[in-house]
């Protein structure tokens, strides 16, 4: 069981352990989708787990960015528009973002989607890869400094899993962000800076 959990600002940490062992709700806690029953919780300087709802909401907003294991995109929308949700709701990574549309295509680009597929009207017509590259380009825009991802590279086989991982750190390292990385696959974890394993659901007093 995790007494402390410490993430140094820019880190990149791959957190594995196996199912029931605490990895997503891990995650949840340091996004602000959920509150603890004991201890604390502090992401970036600011303690999460003494604000209200509201005041979780935007901090999320502003500084960090998720991405899903089921990615969560509006399958209506077009790959650009799915994007931009990514900064809707802050001013700061819109402002980041700078010409937001650009920016979204930039990423979709970077992240290896091609120019036949950001042309697709809906994103849900689009394959499970591209549509995995379409949720990191939204968690990514606007610079977070801080990206939490759970296992988004599960329904990938090892070429276009290993591809994806490269560009996602990639980007992140170009606006200096950290990422907080889970997987059950070990194979991904010579990608990041470090490793930490997870065997029981650990406390909930972190800071990252």
């Amino acid at each position: 069981m995790l007494e402390d959990f410490e993430v140094a600002r820019g880190e990149r940490l791959f957190l594995c352990g196996p199912s029931g062992s605490g990895k997503s709700t891990l995650l949840g806690l340091i996004a602000g989708v959920l509150t603890p029953n004991a201890g604390e919780v502090e992401v970036l300087g600011t303690p999460l787990s003494s604000l209200g709802s509201s005041a979780r909401d935007r901090f999320r907003a502003d500084h960090l960015g998720y991405i899903f294991q089921q990615f969560n995109l509006l399958p209506f929308l077009d790959p650009i528009e799915n994007v931009l949700l990514g900064c809707a709701w802050s001013r700061t990574r819109t402002a980041k973002a700078g010409a937001v549309r650009f920016e979204a295509a930039r990423l979709l680009g970077a992240l290896g989607l091609d120019q036949r597929a950001l042309s697709r009207r809906k994103t849900g017509e689009l394959s499970v890869g591209q549509q995995q590259r379409v949720a990191a380009a939204r968690a990514l825009i606007g610079g977070p400094e801080l990206v939490v991802a759970d296992e988004p590279t599960s329904a990938l086989d090892t070429q276009a899993r290993d591809t994806f991982l490269e560009l996602l750190l990639s980007e992140c390292t170009r606006h200096g962000t950290g990422v907080v990385f889970v997987s059950h696959d070990m194979a991904l974890a010579t990608h990041f800076d470090r490793a930490l394993a997870l065997g029981n659901a650990p406390s909930h007093q972190m800071v990252a």
